[in-house]
């Protein structure tokens, strides 16, 4: 972590219009910022679950990112900083105090290799033993790790990082998106003819919108006609496979060994728990939340919570686990 002014902070939420208030003096620095159990004295702490009002009021950080409602509960050494959602003001200063953050160094390594009709930006930064294939474009500021593969039929745009070991073709990364290491991203997809089985050979590819991630290890498959789409602001975990035609809304959350089969569509601000599985040609509609372990086999329409297999309503569910409970 590195020094962070109280002017400083002002000045990104200021940028950010995020209303706060605060008696701290400009000239005031923190160290870093830090959980309300582990802060010390010149850090910068959160609060935003009430689980855990007793450390609050042990904490040792010079100021504290809290709603109003519960400054009153700060010990005296700390000052508030008050907003009405903190952990979403946290997550922004978090960019200040990131001493780690990637910027591209401009540098392209003599052991990386590029194809002569690829077209790369200004700034751009490619590490030792990658490969840029042919018909690729990347924009300005993309950084590419080590030993990962790009191309052919790719187009990486503005301010995106490619970590090490990604394998991106036949598809279009769009700005400010982050592929973690081991991602694979565009290859061809699970399809073929089921008696004879006939490969069926894919021709589409994969659109990722601006500011999403894709954990290590992920999957997606390229389609087998138009795209395979994920939504803007997207966050995928580690270790989930997305199959070829699936289509993904903006917003979305999917934790870890996620499974999600072809050519099912998925509305906007879903959230999927870790190790579910959706099956192929369904319609998940908006703000769903699907718990983690779920199997969904049927539709789901929009602002629904499901759970268990075959998944139901959330509800329906716990009474099932009830009643087992009750017989055992």
């Amino acid at each position: 972590m590195k020094k962070i002014s109280y002017f400083e902070i002002k000045k990104k939420l200021e940028s950010l219009s995020i209303d706060f208030d605060s008696n701290l003096e400009n000239e005031v620095f923190f160290n870093g910022i830090n959980s309300i159990s582990n802060s010390t004295e010149n850090d910068l702490s959160f609060f935003s679950n009430l689980k855990y009002i007793d450390l609050l009021k042990k904490c040792k950080a010079k100021a504290c990112i809290i709603n109003k409602d519960y400054s009153k509960y700060l010990p005296i050494n700390c000052i508030s900083i008050e907003v009405d959602e903190p952990y979403l003001v946290f997550a922004h200063l978090t960019d200040l105090f990131d001493i780690d953050k990637k910027l591209s160094n401009g540098y392209i390594s003599k052991l990386s290799f590029v194809e002569n009709n690829s077209n790369i930006n200004e700034n751009v930064q490619i590490d030792h033993y990658s490969f840029i294939g042919s018909n690729t474009l990347i924009g300005k500021n993309v950084i590419i790790g080590s030993n990962s593969k790009i191309g052919p039929n790719v187009i990486i745009e503005d301010n995106s990082i490619i970590n090490d070991n990604v394998t991106i073709a036949n598809a279009i990364i769009k700005q400010n998106c982050v592929i973690k290491s081991g991602a694979r991203i565009g290859l061809s997809g699970f399809g073929f003819e089921e008696k004879s089985k006939k490969k069926i050979i894919h021709i589409g590819n994969v659109i990722i919108d601006k500011n999403s991630t894709v954990g290590s290890n992920t999957t997606i498959d390229r389609a087998v006609f138009e795209s395979t789409y994920i939504g803007e602001f997207s966050q995928i975990d580690n270790l989930v496979q997305i199959a070829h035609n699936v289509v993904i809304g903006k917003h979305a959350i999917i934790a870890a060994q996620v499974g999600i089969a072809g050519s099912t569509i998925i509305g906007n601000y879903v959230k999927i728990g870790g190790q579910a599985g959706i099956s192929g040609h369904l319609k998940i509609g908006n703000n769903v939340t699907i718990a983690g372990k779920s199997g969904v086999t049927k539709n789901i329409l929009n602002d629904k919570i499901v759970a268990g297999f075959p998944a139901k309503d959330i509800n329906l569910w716990k009474r099932d686990i009830i009643k087992h409970g009750k017989k055992l």
